[in-house]
């Protein structure tokens, strides 16, 4: 029996990796209203309502700057804004939601750093802190204290079965 529940969780583990890697096999795109970029730094910034786009993964920000020195497919993305947010479907249909001053997206570890009144939500659930750190393909995450010195962990309640409806009484 221990065996089976190992092999269920492995397998939910995979489906659930498998979502975000049908999205990192998305072209990227970016929308912005403005756009500087240094080609001899491999530097680029984008300017208002930036729109960062991959499959289902979605970062909005004000501002994004994208360090492209270390090759294709290592390039930092990181966004500011009031807040900057990011977004993304997993295979099972839920939602993971995240907002901060700052969202830091490293493409090649797939991690992003929120910093700045971080929060991130997911089925219901939500941590608030002054730094999270979560791990898009292994669904880890770290999160440290905020200036009030704490973490703040929300959990959804759990959904109470509904009763079953009674059957009504026929009239003749």
């Amino acid at each position: 029996m221990n065996l089976k529940i190992t092999w269920l969780a492995l397998l939910f583990t995979l489906s659930v990796a498998a979502s975000t890697q049908n999205d990192f096999q998305q072209p990227l795109s970016i929308d912005s209203e403005a756009f500087f970029t240094d080609l001899q730094s491999a530097n680029v910034v984008y300017e208002r309502n930036v729109l960062v786009q991959q499959g289902s993964l979605i970062i909005r920000a004000d501002r994004l700057e994208v360090d492209g020195s270390a090759g294709k497919g290592l390039e930092i993305f990181i966004a500011t804004g009031s807040p900057a947010t990011y977004s993304q479907q997993m295979e099972d249909g839920s939602l993971v939601e995240a907002q901060a001053q700052e969202v830091r997206y490293d493409r090649a570890s797939r991690i992003l750093i929120m910093t700045g009144e971080a929060e991130l939500k997911q089925s219901g659930s939500l941590v608030q802190a002054a730094r999270i750190e979560y791990n898009m393909e292994s669904q880890q995450m770290q999160a440290e204290r905020g200036e009030n010195g704490r973490v703040r962990t929300i959990f959804a309640p759990e959904s109470l079965p509904q009763p079953e409806p009674k059957p009504e009484s026929q009239q003749p």
